[in-house]
């Protein structure tokens, strides 16, 4: 039971440092737009735990187009969070 946990407790860790590699860092030419924006956003929570412990990477990016980036950021993480809709598919009808 103890080795199970350890192992699930090592791919967890090893699933978050994947996730936030793909985090934006430093200063790039490249714009990032919309379709960037939902990856960043996806990956914003786990980026966050990062921040914290230490990592020094961005949590968006700073090329980025405006409007479209940011909109997609948004939807990213309405798709990791779920949005909210659950609470009101779970309600029962009498």
């Amino acid at each position: 039971m103890n080795a199970k946990r350890i192992l699930i407790g090592s791919s967890l860790l090893m699933v978050l440092f994947l996730i936030t590699s793909c985090a934006p860092v430093g200063m790039t030419h490249e714009e990032y737009g919309f379709f960037w924006g939902i990856l960043h956003g996806f990956i914003s929570p786990f980026v966050l735990i990062a921040k914290l412990l230490g990592a020094h990477i961005g949590l968006y990016a700073e090329h980025n187009t405006g409007t479209f980036y940011w909109l997609g950021f948004i939807l990213g993480l309405v798709f990791l969070l779920g949005g909210g809709g659950g609470g009101v598919a779970s309600r029962r009808r009498y």
